[in-house]
Parts: C-alpha cells; structure tokens; sequence
C-alpha cells in the first residue's frame, strides 16, 4: 500500500547523489510507489499541537546532472503523513535537537525514521560510551589534568570534537607532542563542549569498517582505507572503498548493540569499528548505503522499506 513520505533534510540541490544514504532511500521509496514529499529543518513549526511545515512534492532520477524536481509548497500538518525520514545531516547543536523534540510530537502515528527522542539522547560519541568494554579506551572531557592523566596512560591518542562529524578537526597526538598545548588551546576557544580523546589504534591505515545495522540486525558494510598521510578513512576525506567481510569480533559487536538500537527505535544505524573496537554509532543521519552497494554488497535501502513497511503495515 503506498505511502505518504516526508523527507527533512538539508538543500537537496546540493547533494552528492553518488554517495548520499538519503537520495538512496528517496529513489527506493519512488520504485515501490510511495509519495514522497520534501522540506528543510528551517520550515519546521509548531503551532499549538499541530507540527507543520510547507511540503512539496518530490520526484527524483539517478541522474547527477538532473537529480529532482520539486511542486508547489503546501502547508500541512505533519501528523497526517506515514513517515518522516529524519535525515539533516550534523552539526547536532540546538536547532537539530528542537527538531527533534517537534517531531517527537507526532510520534507513533506517523512513524519518524529514526525516532526523534532516541537521536536526540544518543549523540554518537556519548551513546557509543554504553558499550565501553567494545571500545578502545576513551575519555570524554575538556579537563586538561584528566586529559594529561590519560596521555600518560596511553601514549599515542586521537584527539577530536564531541559533536564533530565528517572526520573534520580530528587529530593525532604523540607522547611528547609538542603542538599539543596549541592544540588544547585551539580547542578550548573553539568548543564549549567536551572532547573525545581516545587510544590511537595503528590498525586504521588497514581501514575503518563502516557497517549498517538495520532495525538492529547487520545489513552491510565497507571498508574505508584512509589516503596516503591522513589520520582520516571518511570518504569525504580521501578515503577509499573497498568490500569487506565481517570478523567474528565485529558479529559479536553488532549483537551485543541490536537489541538496544531496535529498543530505542534507531532503525537505520552506522557503526564505525577500527580493528576489532567500536569507536562510533551513528544515528542523526548514518551515510553508506551507495558506497556499499558499489562494491557489490546489499542492496540496504530495499531493506530499509521492507522494515517501514512492516512496520507501517
């Protein structure tokens, strides 16, 4: 039965259609006959109990020089439609987290992918810190002597911002690394937050695994090998794709985090892991489908619509 379908996302005009999770899952729906709509965070309102917002119809094509063609807005109350695709990408600050306590509104008539509260209370690097034994060891603080303190404990660490994303302004840090005091100082200027500070894995010139959790079960993965002198494996940032197996420490990963996804209603996940460690979950707007399917994996946006489906059947 098809669908009503309103996407929240940033300018569709300036995506990359090649790599974007999101048009994967716009072209999907459009095969399978749903309706699809489209708005920006920025024309999200509340008025009184209604959630609303200027809707317009959108068609898209796999095409990187024509990708979409948008009707006419309309204002509607967002409670009438079957799903949302929460899908802005980050920074997670305060206008991201107003439109998830908006959205939480709707919820569970009209079914929000992932649900809005669940995103708000798990940012990616505070969420993953739940499953601390998968992890390398990690401090999340702005505190100099705790960060001192953890320096001298584990040597080499990486050095990035909590609500960071994209891999921008992550950094490496050697034990006696002399542009360290610059950079806490950059740091402290620039977030008002905590940092992450984590042991440096050497294995990442191997690759970082990104892999899909679908409603808690693994869908699909890649590796991303960073570029030649770059700390970094993001695609964004030079890395490269390449097709991957799981190990049996990564199966063991993604069961022990399922159950707790599908609880919280985080339906389409990325989780990032560096030679057998979990470093992040990825929830506001989890990337990979395109990159996956590539290099010949799953066809993961297919299985998206299967689960909304079901569970709007």
């Amino acid at each position: 039965m098809p669908l009503t379908v309103a996407v929240q996302m940033d300018p569709i005009a300036r995506i990359n259609v090649r790599g974007d999770s999101t048009f994967a899952l716009l072209l999907e729906a459009q095969r399978r006959g749903h309706q699809l709509f489209y708005y920006t965070p920025d024309k999200l309102s509340l008025r009184g109990e209604e959630v609303v917002a200027p809707l317009q119809p959108l068609t898209v094509r796999d095409d990187t020089n024509d990708h979409f063609t948008l009707g006419e807005a309309r204002r509607e109350n967002l409670a009438k439609l079957d799903v949302i695709l929460l899908r802005q990408d980050p920074p997670f600050d305060l206008a991201y987290i107003t439109t998830t306590h908006l959205l939480e509104r709707i919820q569970p008539g009209t079914l929000v992918v992932n649900d809005p509260a669940s995103v708000r209370n798990a940012p990616e690097k505070v969420f993953v810190m739940e499953f601390a034994e998968l992890m390398p060891p990690t401090l999340i603080s702005r505190d100099i002597d705790e960060i001192n303190a953890f320096r001298a404990e584990h040597g080499d660490v990486v050095m990035k911002p909590l609500y960071g994303h994209g891999g921008a302004a992550v950094f490496r840090v050697a034990p006696k690394d002399m542009n360290f005091g610059s950079l806490y100082d950059m740091f402290s200027v620039t977030f008002r937050e905590p940092w992450v500070i984590q042991r440096f894995l050497p294995a990442v010139k191997h690759g970082d695994k990104r892999i899909i959790l679908v409603d808690g079960e693994f869908a699909g993965a890649i590796n991303r090998v960073p570029a030649e002198n770059d700390l970094r494996s993001n695609m964004v940032r030079g890395g490269a794709a390449a097709a991957t197996d799981l190990s049996p420490r990564e199966r063991e990963i993604c069961e022990r985090l399922g159950p707790a996804l599908r609880a919280r209603g985080l339906l389409f996940v990325g989780i990032d892991v560096i030679d057998g460690h979990l470093t992040e979950i990825n929830v506001t707007s989890p990337t990979g489908i395109r990159a996956i399917a590539r290099v010949g994996g799953p066809d993961i946006a297919a299985r998206i619509w299967d689960v909304i489906e079901a569970k709007r059947g």
